[in-house]
């Protein structure tokens, strides 16, 4: 079910008037880069913040990277003097990605956590930076095996569970420490269930939109942890996939065993918490 575009207006005024835009284009006509500088209180979640394809951006940063259509970088860091307990800064250019250099789609990460560095500064922030990037990682997503998950899927699923919900694969990406990732638990070709970890402005939109329309959430199972800083409450979603039958009929597959559901939610949630920092139990 889709949820109709929400136009809620800033809990917050004054921290929405704390916000920066800045649109820059080179002399030839080049690529336009957008960075905007947000408290975290006062950024509604979207782009790369947002995207459950995109990669962590590395480097001790919290923050994501897409490279799909065109490359985006959103970053999260710790900041007690900002609305929300953070600092978020987005940049994204309007060309397509195909049509960039490598050099070009690794100058819209470093411009994100660059300006993260001089904003975290003149605000006096206490979180920690990380490194100006070296690499970006524009890893696709990778269906493996269930026991060889390396990234998203790691440890969220043991053997005997398994074979009791009658996995056999998984689709995930690289781990680190994206703002919003997912992992897939598939069975041949037949994908079963999503799941979802949602951290900063992430968690707090979805979180608003699933309270706001929770029909759209209808039968998921989630869990939150409480991580503070910026990322703040932590929101953890597992979905039943929904698929259309050859008579138009839409119905689940996989198991509908709620004890054994929330079990695999709570190893995604421990697996992922754990790699964010957060006290999970």
């Amino acid at each position: 079910m889709t949820r109709p575009v929400d136009q809620r207006d800033d809990h917050d005024g004054r921290a929405a008037q704390r916000g920066c835009s800045v649109w820059a284009e080179g002399h030839d006509g080049g690529p336009v880069l957008k960075i905007r500088v947000w408290p975290r209180a006062a950024y509604r979640a979207s782009g790369p913040a947002a995207d459950e394809s995109a990669t962590p951006i590395g480097h001790s940063w919290t923050g994501s990277f897409e490279s799909g259509y065109s490359p985006g970088t959103a970053v999260l860091v710790d900041c007690k003097a900002m609305a929300g307990a953070g600092l978020i800064v987005t940049a994204g250019t309007s060309w397509k990605s195909e049509d960039l250099s490598a050099r070009q789609v690794l100058q819209v990460a470093r411009v994100a956590t660059e300006t993260a560095r001089r904003a975290a500064g003149h605000a006096h922030c206490e979180g920690a930076l990380g490194e100006r990037p070296g690499t970006v990682d524009r890893t696709e997503r990778t269906k493996r095996p269930v026991s060889r998950a390396t990234g998203t899927c790691r440890g969220v699923v043991t053997g005997r569970e398994a074979a009791r919900l009658r996995v056999t694969d998984v689709t995930e990406k690289p781990t680190g420490r994206a703002l919003t990732e997912q992992c897939e638990l598939i069975r041949g070709e037949l994908d079963l269930f999503s799941m979802t970890a949602y951290y900063g402005p992430s968690a707090e939109e979805e979180m608003y939109l699933d309270g706001r329309y929770p029909g759209t959430v209808k039968g998921a199972y989630t869990r939150t942890i409480e991580c503070g800083g910026a990322i703040g409450t932590a929101y953890f979603k597992l979905v039943r996939v929904k698929d259309k039958a050859a008579d138009g009929a839409v119905g689940t597959h996989g198991t509908s065993d709620p004890a054994a559901l929330k079990r695999v939610l709570e190893s995604y949630a421990t697996a992922s918490g754990t790699r964010h920092d957060c006290p999970v139990r």
